[in-house]
């Protein structure tokens, strides 16, 4: 058998990453913009393509997906491929970068930018990992990547190609962020997008208040159903978390409101509780005589339950670690699930503050990475049947 391909981390090459990370940061790509969407990914359709992956892009009313197929070569020809998942979109609008945040390096080697983190450094981390395999010229396996458009909003349009893209592959690999203690992410509650709409009748609030229905009060008391349901479906080994995101409800305030939503997110640690909360959730009755409720589903990931395959590749991938464990964050690796395959999530880069201002990576986590990455695809026995 060949001898495992070692990454040459030198100062130029950490540069060079950075500099691909900066690049990437600075084309900002809101989830929703389609047009900044199609530019970052037209960034890593010409870059990679450079580097012998084919790429196709199918565009969505999401934005585009991209799919990039790397062929095995040496050892690697005839092996099923390796799913490698990210995304383009960040949940930042545009022009954060430069008014809310900025990109910024920082001397304890900390980078700070809007998306670093979530997960444009992932993204960095495939391109420079194929790029040293290749630069190698040694055996490595067909390596296929998907990038979701709108995972930040719940892969509504791109989840059915993710689906697609894994069929034929061995096992899927996801860049999204690891623990905060470096582990990976085996396993991943379930997520569901969940919007409550009501209706009332509108009345004047003093001449008329009892011809009234208001749509708000009956929301408001929806939600407490809601979460008393929660509750009742939770305790310590069947976790069930709530949280209400917006509520709307036009409205004066000499007029009794008609019209009230929420929109709400749930995620399960197992899908049995899943299975029976949500029909139960879909299914709320009105509480006043004349209102009305109707919940649906806007998006939906199925929870990922660690299978003990999952636990193996993660251990070919980064052997002598410590064991990866489940995330309560939902992403583009739960609808590995269903598919029988074994998968692992957490190769992105280290760090904290997804979603938030101070969002940021340790560099380290990057050269790390890729180094670990290049040796495991590269090493003929990690793959051997």
């Amino acid at each position: 058998m060949s001898e495992p391909v070692l990454a040459v981390i030198d100062a130029q090459f950490q540069h060079r990453v950075i500099g691909r990370l900066q690049r990437l940061v600075e084309h900002e790509s809101p989830s929703g913009d389609i047009p900044a969407l199609q530019g970052f990914v037209g960034l890593l359709k010409s870059t990679w393509e450079d580097l012998g992956i084919a790429v196709t892009v199918r565009e969505t009313p999401g934005g585009p997906v991209l799919v990039g197929d790397l062929p095995g070569r040496g050892w690697g020809v005839g092996l099923a491929p390796i799913l490698l998942i990210g995304h383009s979109d960040t949940v930042w609008p545009m022009s954060t970068l430069g008014s809310r945040m900025r990109w910024s390096h920082d001397e304890q080697g900390v980078i700070w930018g809007p998306g670093v983190f979530d997960m444009k450094s992932g993204l960095v981390i495939i391109e420079f990992v194929i790029e040293c395999l290749r630069g190698a010229g040694s055996g490595h396996p067909p390596l296929r990547i998907f990038v979701a458009p709108d995972e930040e909003t719940g892969s509504t349009h791109s989840r059915v190609m993710l689906e697609e893209a894994a069929i034929g592959c061995s096992s899927a690999v996801g860049f999204e962020s690891p623990h905060p203690d470096g582990r990976l992410k085996i396993g991943r509650f379930g997520s569901t997008r969940l919007r409550v709409r009501v209706t009332g009748r509108e009345a004047h609030a003093a001449l008329d208040a009892e011809r009234g229905i208001s749509a708000i009060d009956e929301l408001v008391d929806q939600l407490l159903v809601i979460r008393s349901m929660v509750a009742a479906a939770t305790d310590p080994e069947h976790l069930v978390l709530l949280n209400v995101g917006s509520v709307e409800a036009p409205g004066k305030t000499n007029v009794v409101s008609s019209q009230a939503c929420a929109q709400i997110g749930l995620r399960f640690a197992r899908k049995d509780e899943e299975d029976v909360l949500v029909p139960a959730l879909l299914n709320l009755a009105p509480i006043r005589l004349g209102a009305g409720v109707e919940v649906v589903i806007e998006s939906h990931r199925p929870a990922w339950s660690p299978h003990p395959r999952d636990t193996e590749l993660g251990a070919r991938l980064l052997p002598g670690q410590v064991p990866g464990s489940p995330a309560r964050g939902a992403a583009d690796t739960n609808a590995m699930a269903g598919l029988d395959i074994a998968a692992v999530d957490g190769l992105g880069a280290r760090g904290a503050g997804a979603h938030a201002l101070e969002e940021r990576i340790v560099a380290a986590s990057l050269w790390d990475r890729i180094s670990s990455l290049v040796e495991a695809f590269g090493d003929e026995k990690r793959w051997a049947a």
